[in-house]
């Protein structure tokens, strides 16, 4: 039985395209039928497509991949996923990216302690890469935030014949939908405003 070649991709969400990785692995002669895509972060493992590949992994099947990151983000789990790969399942890894982590080369004891020591330094990276997206995130949030201008929906202003017609209201004088027309105000918005207001 003949060794299957597989292609990981991953993108971190639906609006990301691809298809740079889905070129790479056809140049490198995956069929497109032994291209698994996820379209989430690499936050973990959780992903439908990658568990769906791992499960059909066998022995000296060669998992491509990209690049390290596509691979995931989490460092620790990086280096579990790629030790449960090569040494429990006993498939190999390519990563297209990073000629040094090609585990069909060097099988000898230098080349593991190479491929392991270059994986480990590259998932630090990634990793860190990660952290300082976040931190960038937040800085550039709390500058905006400083510089005056407002994250979530905008705040509604209580119409000026609110408390009057609220009052009608409360008396059952008027039905909820004519309220809500008196004051221009969606359902949500209607119960959001006298919500507020008994609080």
């Amino acid at each position: 039985m003949n060794n299957k070649i597989f292609g990981y991709a991953r993108v971190s969400s639906k609006e990301q395209n691809e298809e740079r990785q889905i070129v790479a692995f056809k140049e490198y002669g995956i069929n497109e039928r032994d291209i698994y895509i996820d379209k989430q972060s690499g936050k973990d493992f959780e992903r439908k497509q990658y568990t769906t590949l791992k499960n059909i992994l066998r022995e000296n099947d060669v998992l491509v991949i990209k690049s390290i990151d596509r691979l995931g983000r989490n460092y620790n789990m990086i280096v579990d996923e790629w030790k449960d790969i090569t040494k429990n399942i006993k498939a190999d890894i390519i990563v297209l990216d990073m000629p040094l982590l090609d585990t069909t080369k060097n099988k000898d004891l230098l080349g593991t302690f190479i491929s392991d020591l270059i994986l480990q330094i590259l998932s630090y990276v990634a990793e860190q890469e990660r952290t300082f997206i976040k931190q960038r995130q937040k800085e550039g949030i709390a500058s905006a935030k400083n510089n005056g201008i407002k994250f979530g929906r905008p705040k509604i202003e209580k119409p000026h014949n609110f408390d009057n017609v609220i009052n009608e209201w409360k008396n059952k004088k008027i039905k909820s939908k004519e309220a809500m027309e008196l004051l221009n105000l969606k359902p949500n918005t209607f119960y959001s405003m006298v919500k507020n207001c008994k609080n």
